[in-house]
């Protein structure tokens, strides 16, 4: 869920077939693509970037040659072997592709090396959560990259290329790596792991529900290749005191439309029977699965033409399915309860009524546009919406839930009308964090949501929480346990502390449930154990939870080191310079991944996409000395907790060792983004230092001088990732966003570094 308002871009997109794809796909402003002068031509470039990722074949034949071609060029850059890229990987790893090729190929070759069609491009550019805002809005202009013999020159830059990768990782690349995806096959294996029936009492404590660790985005009920909850990560979660998961899906896709909407519900008995078949599987480890409702969909105009009594508020192309027409609330509410009938296994639902996706004719606070509903109070259209919802649900199950999300309402401000209006059998929803006070590196802000460096509840779920209890509603805490945008590239932070005390606040809150992840967060790890202990009691103490948690993990005389390693972990976290700006747009996401640049690239940092050089997007209210300043504190607070974690490797009882390696290598990466972005923070300072200022020689040796030490660190911190990602496959992946980086960018990152270091005389 991303907490700014989505421009409406493809609100405007009108889709003919058979039109080349430049003219059917979003461009947006379409500014020349960024060159990546390190690599020899855009076709190395090319080759180095899908290398292992798509067939050598298929590179070949996006760009004209042959298979033994591309072999070759890889060969002369040092790359390794040709490995097999299976249907499984193409479907799990496609967003990196495009991501990663999204400067070089023009749409055209891009569909060729995704194998892909322009429909289904265009589909995954608009639904997979954003992907067009997370590229930025744009596409940048790239001419057709055609295979050249290369020449002598080039084979030189080629041959330098290799000669760098074996100089900085010749002992790296000569031990085994661990394929990505590895962790799929780990987390779907039960063994070791039952149907966890005891789980099933720990349910009378509370709602604790989440997303799956690699669930795909789109439409994942037509999809049976890939099962989002296979039993193994289902086991784990239930052994981790989970007992809800949670699905996106459309409800004009599940359930018939009816005599109003025929062209409602294609292929919904395929999407149905796979729900029923995940639900029950579910079941038999104590897990209800609930469905994420954003209902109702806006529609393009021409589903209006014979029916303008339900045309809502129109934004570009598209206009609201109006709630005030009783048509449009029948259908939800027997959509409902279709779909509740026929798999009654089901938890329930939880409701986003104010969303970035256009949906009721108030979702976006302009429900003037709507003849109708501009009559109306807003606070009558959003409870109106949660209460087709409710009914609907509560008509196919009695005992589902359903769950309103106050996300949106009022801006993000206080909503007591709403809350006032709610059908009583309805339980609310507040993002626990936000609106809560901080002040890091002495600048003053509140909280909006994403934070775990900030513990909550903040003021506005407490004023929420507590209308709700006066009307008679249950509540629940939206938080994020495991990891958040302030860093998503690891599967959970080991800032157990933080976790307990937010756990214990929620305890004593008397809140009924826990929405404990979004898209990212899903892993089964060690502090969903935080929450599941403060839920079977709410008065524990934090201390009592995490010597407990300590010792089961790596033993009775490794606990206390581990308990120093979290505190440190904890404390240094809490100087995090968080901001909704920061979170999206800083380039901790990509760490050491993360290139530097010579030039300024004139880009502006997106959304956990490309964070470039934009230093301005990434600092937000910082000022840049002291938002580079903050990740120090972080990162050197973090070393320090390194230092304990150390000693509970040596220390951790017998069979607990490989857990606290892996664990340790967790922490240890984190470091290293948080380090590297200190690091990039102060490069693009020096640099924009030489070309912006009228400097003496000395004063721009000093600012070569610096750059030149923070290319000889970015190089050590990327090549100490490298490490880790070569062992463990679930560095560098969330689930929304795939792969944030292989394991070979961050080679690319230190021929990046050399390239620059070897360009410095000239800046």
């Amino acid at each position: 869920m991303i907490k700014v308002f989505i421009p409406l871009f493809f609100l405007t997109i009108i889709t003919y077939t058979g039109l080349p794809a430049q003219e059917q796909l979003p461009v947006g402003t379409h500014p020349p693509a960024i060159e990546f002068k390190h690599f020899p031509n855009r076709v190395y470039a090319l080759v180095w970037r899908n290398w292992n990722l798509v067939e050598p074949a298929r590179i070949a034949q996006t760009i004209g040659c042959q298979t033994k071609d591309i072999i070759a060029i890889a060969g002369s850059m040092g790359l390794p072997p040709a490995a097999s890229v299976s249907p499984d990987f193409k479907k799990r790893i496609y967003i990196t592709v495009i991501r990663r090729n999204w400067h070089l190929l023009p749409y055209d070759q891009l569909l060729t090396l995704l194998d892909m069609t322009a429909d289904e491009l265009e589909f995954a550019l608009k639904e997979d959560d954003f992907l067009f805002v997370k590229l930025g809005n744009l596409k940048p202009k790239c001419s057709k990259i055609i295979y050249i013999k290369p020449d002598n020159k080039t084979l030189a830059r080629a041959k330098q290329i290799k000669q760098l990768v074996q100089k900085h990782f010749k002992a790296s690349l000569a031990r085994p790596t661990v394929p990505r995806f590895a962790f799929v096959k780990d987390l779907q294996s039960t063994d070791g792991f039952p149907k966890n029936e005891m789980n099933q009492i720990s349910n009378k404590n509370g709602l604790r529900f989440i997303y799956s660790y690699f669930g795909i985005f789109g439409d994942p009920l037509i999809d049976t290749l890939h099962d989002p909850y296979p039993d193994g990560l289902l086991s784990r979660l239930a052994a981790k005191g989970v007992n809800g998961i949670w699905m996106h899906v459309v409800l004009n896709q599940l359930a018939p439309g009816g005599n109003d909407f025929p062209e409602f519900g294609e292929g919904h008995r395929i999407r149905i029977a796979n729900l029923r078949r995940i639900a029950q599987r579910a079941k038999q480890y104590g897990i209800s699965v609930y469905l994420y409702m954003n209902e109702p969909r806006a529609m393009p105009l021409s589903f209006f033409k014979n029916r303008q009594e339900m045309m809502g508020t129109q934004e570009g192309a598209f206009a609201a399915m109006c709630t005030s027409d009783e048509k449009v609330l029948n259908w939800i509410s027997h959509s409902l309860a279709h779909v509740f009938t026929q798999v009654p296994e089901l938890g329930g639902v939880f409701t986003i009524t104010a969303s970035e996706n256009f949906t009721n004719c108030a979702s976006h606070g302009n429900q003037k546009g709507c003849p109708r509903c501009s009559q109306r109070d807003y606070a009558d259209i959003i409870a109106g919406v949660n209460e087709a919802i409710d009914n609907g649900v509560h008509a196919g199950n009695p005992n589902a839930k359903v769950i309103a999300w106050d996300w949106g309402w009022h801006g993000h401000g206080d909503a007591p009308d709403v809350i006032a209006k709610l059908p009583k059998s309805v339980w609310l929803m507040s993002v626990s964090e936000w609106a809560k006070p901080i002040e890091r590196g002495g600048i003053a802000s509140q909280v909006g949501e994403y934070s775990i460096s900030t513990v909550g509840p903040g003021p506005r779920a407490a004023r929420h929480w507590a209308l709700a209890k006066q009307a008679g509603l249950k509540t629940v805490a939206k938080v994020q346990f495991n990891n958040t945008w302030e860093l998503s590239a690891v599967p959970w932070l080991p800032v157990s502390d933080l976790i307990a005390e937010h756990a214990s606040n929620l305890a004593k809150m008397d809140t009924d449930g826990l929405m404990l992840s979004w898209s990212l967060g899903g892993y089964p790890s060690p502090n969903l154990e935080i929450a599941q202990a403060f839920a079977e009691d709410p008065a524990a103490k934090p201390e009592t939870v995490l010597n407990a948690l300590a010792v089961q993990r790596y033993g009775t005389t490794a606990a206390p080191f581990a308990r120093q390693a979290w505190t440190a972990f904890s404390k240094a976290f809490r100087e995090f310079p968080y901001n909704g700006g920061v979170v999206y747009n800083a380039p901790q996401q990509y760490g050491p991944a993360n290139l530097l640049f010579a030039e300024p690239t004139g880009y502006a940092s997106t959304m956990v996409g490309f964070p470039y050089d934009d230093l301005k997007g990434w600092r937000s209210i910082y000022p840049a000395t002291v938002f580079a300043e903050q990740f120090d504190k972080v990162a050197t607070g973090w070393k320090e907790g390194l230092g304990h974690f150390e000693k509970v490797i040596q220390l951790a009882a017998p069979g607990k060792q490989t857990i606290a390696k892996e664990d340790f290598g967790i922490a240890k990466a984190a470091w290293l983004h948080f380090a590297s972005v200190a690091n990039q923070v102060r490069f693009v300072m020096a640099r924009d230092s030489i070309q912006k200022h009228h400097l003496t020689p000395a004063e721009k040796q000093i600012q070569i001088t610096a750059i030149n030490s923070i290319l000889n660190n970015e190089m050590i911190l990327a090549k100490a990732l490298f490490e880790i990602t070569q062992s463990d496959s679930r560095i560098g992946f969330e689930a929304s966003n795939q792969y944030y980086y292989v394991p070979q960018d961050l080679i690319e990152k230190v021929i990046n570094c050399e390239f620059i270091r070897s360009q410095l005389g000239s800046m």
